[in-house]
This record gives structure tokens, C-alpha cells and sequence, in this order.
């Protein structure tokens, strides 16, 4: 139930007229009618400033997540980590064979976590490092291998290394070989 604005009696609130005192109630009261204040202008200016600094603090943030600050010579510094990683798995590989009297290992995963961490920090500057023995010789044994770098980024060199030790390396859209020219 609903009370008359006028008479206070309680009436049914789908009533239009007050059936006691003749009331229109469908008609706004005079506290409803008054025109709200209209804001200042310093209100208005400190809404919008504060509109504004949400939406470039927003963007600032959008950008500083996107956008890494790329310092010094991208290229350089990947291929840098890649004959880095190189020479550390040539390194665990050149124990492995002096401790098992020349042979190396089928595969990378024998030589353990040294060589996971080169070839992840290879892979993190976009080079995949490829391991491929050669077939085991008459005594069972693998006596050769080749280790590759191959570049999976556009533009960045290739790196090839096989037992000789030396680093080799191309520029050109496929693996490194044997027959490439050696870097210096």
C-alpha cells in the first residue's frame, strides 16, 4: 500500500486520484519539479581532466607492456647467443667423447642441463639447435656429428660446428654447412 502525498491515507498505488481528498497523484510533487543545479565549470574541468588521465594512463600501460625497449643491435646480440650456445653444447660434446674415448652421444639429451640451458637460450633468440650424429662405425660407436644453429627469424645468420670445432656460418635462407666460411 501506498499513502496519499496529501492526505496520508493508505491507497491502492495503481490509483490515479486520491478517493479521500481528490488528489492527483499522477502530477510530480514541487520537490521534483525544481531544476537540478547545473554543475560548474570547475566540476566539469575536473571530470574531464580526470577522464583524460584514466584514459592515457590506460594507454601508457597498453604501450609499456607492448612496446620492450629494444637497446643496441637485436640481430647481433641473438647471433652472439646462438654461437654462444654453440660452444657450450661443442664443449659438453668434447668432454662426453674424451671421457668415452672418442664417441659421442646419439643424442643431446645424454649431456643433460648445461646443454638444455644453450639450446633454450638459443631458442629464445629464435635459433633451433639441430644435433645430427653420424652413424655408428663398426664398433657401435658415433665418432662424428654436426651441430647446427638454424636461424628461424628473417635476415639472421645460420651457424654450423662439426668435431673440427670451427664455427661456420651463412646468411643465406637455409641450414649452415660444412662448406660455408668460417666466422671470426
Amino acid at each position: 500500500m501506498v499513502t496519499c502525498r496529501e492526505c496520508e491515507y493508505e491507497i491502492n498505488q495503481a490509483t490515479e486520484i486520491c478517493p479521500h481528498c481528490g488528489a492527483d497523484l499522477t502530477s510530480l510533487s514541487e520537490e521534483s519539479t525544481t531544476p537540478a543545479k547545473k554543475p560548474t565549470l570547475g566540476k566539469i574541468l575536473l571530470r574531464w581532466g580526470m577522464v583524460l588521465g584514466v584514459l592515457l594512463a590506460a594507454m601508457w600501460s597498453f604501450l609499456w607492456f607492448v612496446v620492450t625497449p629494444r637497446t643496441g643491435n637485436v640481430t647481433a646480440e641473438a647471433e652472439a647467443n646462438a654461437v654462444a650456445a654453440i660452444h657450450d653444447v661443442y664443449a659438453q660434446l668434447r668432454s662426453y667423447a674424451d671421457a668415452r674415448g672418442g664417441a659421442y652421444p646419439s643424442d643431446l639429451e645424454q649431456l643433460g642441463l648445461q646443454v638444455r640451458q644453450a639450446a633454450q637460450l638459443a631458442q629464445s633468440d629464435g635459433y633451433q639447435l639441430e644435433y645430427t650424429p653420424s652413424p655408428a662405425e663398426g664398433d657401435g660407436a658415433i665418432h662424428n656429428y654436426s651441430l647446427e644453429a638454424r636461424a628461424g627469424n628473417y635476415g639472421y645468420r645460420s651457424f654450423y660446428v662439426d668435431i673440427s670445432g670451427v664455427v661456420r656460418a651463412t646468411k643465406e635462407n637455409r641450414g649452415a654447412t660444412s662448406a660455408d666460411p668460417p666466422i671470426h
